[in-house]
């Protein structure tokens, strides 16, 4: 990533984009511990999958100009907040809220704004939880707090969005109405389904607690069982 940003010109967006990879490389270690913990203490983890990924430096230029902003690393520190992104995938939407308290719960991380797309989805459909968080990155200079967007959804969720951005990654956002309008339906499919299998597994839960005896137990093994 940093090849192109040597020169002496350029190395103000070298270290912009370093700053935050590390501040992904510190949410990253404790969804990890998260993750671990949970694997390996309880019977069950919110957590399905972690991406994450630093914003390409041509990509944070072409955004500012969509902004009518000056390409300066100033302007992208201020007004562009996802150079750094983290994607979590679970797979109920109340595990989705359960790695958000997870989260704000550590004392060096601020969180500075939340956008649930989940209770609000937006127009096309599109469903997520958007957090922004501040996290301290320790630097032999001192400590720069960094801001990261992290998006939670379930599978269903980033399956749809998935779908959507390469659609109108084709049509640079001018999809003809019909597909918006299938893509929407699409959405509210999702949703449905989603609710589904949360009530689906609740159901189960059910089950497993009335179930009394070595035969019955066998019935609903452990999620470390299935691998």
């Amino acid at each position: 990533m940093y090849k192109a940003l040597m020169t002496e010109e350029m190395k103000p967006w070298r270290d912009l984009l370093m700053i935050h990879e590390f501040a992904v490389t510190e949410i990253l270690t404790k969804l990890n511990i998260l993750d671990e913990e949970f694997r390996v203490l309880h019977d069950y983890n919110p957590i399905e999958h972690i991406r994450h990924r630093i914003k390409k430096h041509n990509n944070i230029i072409e955004k500012l100009e969509r902004l009518g902003l000056e390409p300066t690393v100033d302007n992208a520190k201020n007004n562009i907040f996802d150079i750094a992104g983290i994607r979590i995938i679970c797979a109920f939407q109340a595990d989705i809220y359960q790695v958000v308290n997870m989260l704000s719960q550590h004392t060096d991380v601020e969180v500075i704004e939340i956008k649930d797309y989940i209770e609000n989805p937006k127009p096309n459909g599109y469903q997520s939880l958007h957090m922004h968080v501040l996290i301290p990155v320790y630097l032999s200079s001192g400590t720069v707090k960094t801001r990261v967007e992290i998006q939670i959804r379930t599978v269903a969720m980033d399956f749809w969005a998935s779908i959507e951005h390469k659609i109108y990654y084709k049509y640079r956002e001018k999809a003809p109405k019909f597909i918006q309008n299938e893509l929407k339906e699409c959405a509210d499919m999702i949703s449905m389904l989603d609710e589904r299998m949360f009530s689906l597994k609740m159901k189960i839960i059910e089950l497993d607690t009335q179930c009394v005896g070595e035969e019955c137990s066998n019935k609903f093994p452990r999620e470390s069982e299935h691998y």
